[in-house]
């Protein structure tokens, strides 16, 4: 079976490559604007936004898994989400028609439900609230466009993650067990908003298993790692695992989120980016829970408990320092 991952050079590329590989039957080729030093030998260079480099790479394939997106908080100049996330989405389409490629798992996000919404299904109605959900919803729309053109013939399989992490990411969750670890952490808010969060061995486990099974059709899975922590519960498991207790102060939301405006002018004017911003804040601050209900459905069980999870990346970390 012959499946093409785009944008397979990053951190969920990285790890779906490395568990897809051990299973012979599958010849694989990553196609990324970025090398990949663990897969150099099945990577092609090309930008999604291109789409003569694009046409050039991407031969006919059983599945094409479409990972490539402007995902950081502070992408600039923001056109950016949309020449990559939908802009590129709708080359990468063109090209596998062009090829006779029919299925298609594409990696969304939960962002498109908006922030502290009431632990939303995938029959949630969208509100994205920044431009990287906007941009998400906004390729959704052009792969649904794209499917239901024949749907007898094509399958389309969106995945929503909620925040992932795992060894060897530098995202949010990276950054914040960074500050716990090096103890320059301080608890903003009462730490009792829940967060919904998706180990990355599990996510890709997931992924490995749509194409195991050869699902088709139109499906939409959320994929949240349950029961959610709330952020107390998530600076417990930390504790426990680095074998310390933390500071008790915690800063009121207006004072974070006042720090993070701040940062944000900073940045700006110094042309810096800082771990710290306002949307960092209102992010980290915020309620972010979400409701997995068609994976549950499904026979595909996790590897790793969310705790598991945690004290994995934590113990990555250390081996860093």
């Amino acid at each position: 079976m012959k499946i093409s991952i785009i944008g397979g050079s990053g951190f969920i590329g990285t790890n779906l490559i490395s568990i897809l590989s051990k299973d012979v039957t599958y010849q694989l080729i990553n196609i990324d604007k970025a090398h990949s030093s663990p897969n150099a030998n099945i990577t092609q260079i090309a930008d999604i936004r291109n789409k003569e480099q694009l046409a050039e790479k991407l031969q006919p394939a059983d599945w094409c898994v479409l990972l490539a997106a402007e995902h950081r908080d502070d992408v600039t100049p923001s056109s950016l989400y949309y020449d990559v996330n939908v802009r590129g989405t709708g080359n990468v389409l063109d090209v596998m028609e062009e090829r006779g490629t029919n299925k298609i798992i594409f990696t969304s996000s939960v962002a498109i439900y908006g922030l502290n919404k009431p632990n939303p299904d995938e029959d949630y109605p969208p509100a994205p609230f920044n431009d990287y959900g906007k941009s998400k919803w906004q390729a959704e729309e052009a792969l649904r466009k794209w499917y239901f053109s024949d749907p007898d013939n094509r399958t389309l399989i969106i995945l929503r993650p909620t925040v992932v992490f795992g060894p060897g990411n530098r995202g949010n969750v990276y950054n914040l067990l960074k500050q716990i670890i090096s103890g320059r952490f301080l608890m903003i808010g009462d730490g009792r908003n829940r967060k919904s969060m998706a180990y990355v061995e599990n996510i890709t486990g997931f992924l490995k298993y749509c194409i195991d099974t050869d699902m088709s059709g139109y499906q939409v899975f959320n994929y949240v790692d349950k029961p959610d922590l709330n952020m107390n519960e998530f600076v417990n498991v930390t504790e426990r695992s680095l074998g310390k207790k933390l500071s008790a102060v915690r800063i009121p939301y207006f004072i974070g989120y006042f720090g993070g405006v701040i940062f944000d002018i900073l940045a700006r004017i110094t042309g810096k980016k800082f771990s710290i911003s306002s949307i960092r804040v209102r992010k980290f601050c915020a309620t972010t829970q979400y409701k997995s209900k068609f994976v549950t459905q499904c026979k595909y069980r996790a590897h790793y408990s969310l705790k598991q999870g945690l004290v994995k990346t934590i113990d990555s970390i250390l081996r860093e320092e």
